[in-house]
């Protein structure tokens, strides 16, 4: 069994940035991944306004990220997942799919993931038509036609991604006024490619082996009418991947996301939580990485006490 005196589940903007400051601080840092390092920010297509850089793609950002990290001396370990985790003793434990871990302190920092919109052919044409990633999947449909369902700065990204991909994009959102930024709001106005359809859901996806055409129906009227498309990107919000966290005795809210205090404490000493999985309300990568250094600086001040704040 490897003993660390930090171990921090996931590897995205919050877990990356913790592992640089508890390295930094001399705390012996693993991070466990269960996919590959860079969590949902190397999914989007652009960053914009992460201090430094007005507009970064965002597999470049993660990149950066996870050098820097790896220069700092933390091991990564990723496509390995936690499978359990026993909080009671003053030594954590953790259980993976490929050993056990044990360590003084804990981040769990393991971010969210995809909501569905729950329309009928949704999980038989996943791969196959229907994508939660833009920027993985647009290239796939160069020259073709695609819908975006969402209206947050998630959907709007992806819209204008993939407006300079595909030959047609529409944008189907279920109210009548976009949750985005104003800015992004502007430039899709810009776009001669793409249409908005408002006031509308999915009702169901359907083909043959692949995505063809979607029927949507009229949130106000309730007419249905089918729209041809080659693939359709859901958009529409996270969820976060509390459940093992949750299992092992950490309190999460109503909505699933880790309760923690200013200082990113849970309510069992010595575990901490940052990034998407918590109940901070604001989910941005510039956010995500300031709460995984005050966890991190929090973590060293738990296992080197007597710096440890009661």
């Amino acid at each position: 069994m490897e003993t660390y005196d930090l171990i921090i589940i996931g590897a995205g903007a919050a877990g990356l940035s913790a592992g640089i400051y508890a390295a930094r601080s001399g705390l012996k840092t693993a991070i466990i991944e269960e996919k590959l390092s860079g969590g949902t920010t190397a999914d989007a297509p652009t960053v914009e306004n992460y201090p430094g850089f007005a507009t970064i793609n965002g597999a470049d950002l993660a990149e950066k990220m996870t050098a820097h990290c790896r220069k700092t001396g933390v091991i990564i370990h990723e496509l390995e997942t936690v499978t359990a985790l026993n909080l009671q003793s003053e030594k954590k434990t953790i259980k993976t799919t490929r050993a056990e871990y044990d360590a003084t302190a804990i981040i769990i920092a393991t971010g969210s993931h995809y909501r569905e919109i729950g329309a009928k052919g949704e999980k038989e044409f996943r791969g196959k038509g229907v994508s939660y990633c833009g920027v993985c999947d647009g290239p796939l449909f160069k020259g073709k036609d695609v819908m975006v369902v969402g209206g947050g700065n998630s959907a709007a990204i992806t819209t204008l991604y993939l407006s300079g991909l595909a030959a047609n994009v529409q944008l189907v959102h279920r109210k009548e006024a976009f949750r985005c930024e104003e800015a992004y709001i502007k430039d899709i106005q810009t776009k001669p490619n793409v249409q908005i359809i408002w006031n509308a859901e999915i009702h169901e996806i359907m083909g043959d082996k692949v995505v063809e055409k979607v029927l949507i129906k009229d949130a106000k009227s309730g007419e249905t009418r089918e729209i041809p498309v080659n693939a359709v990107f859901v958009q529409v919000g996270e969820a976060p991947n509390s459940q093992t966290a949750k299992e092992s005795g950490i309190e999460t809210d109503e909505h699933g996301y880790i309760k923690t205090d200013m200082y990113q404490r849970t309510n069992i000493s010595g575990i901490y939580a940052a990034g998407d999985v918590t109940n901070q309300p604001v989910k941005q990568v510039g956010t995500a990485v300031g709460q995984g250094i005050t966890a991190a600086l929090e973590a060293y001040a738990y296992v080197r006490r007597p710096y440890y704040r009661k």
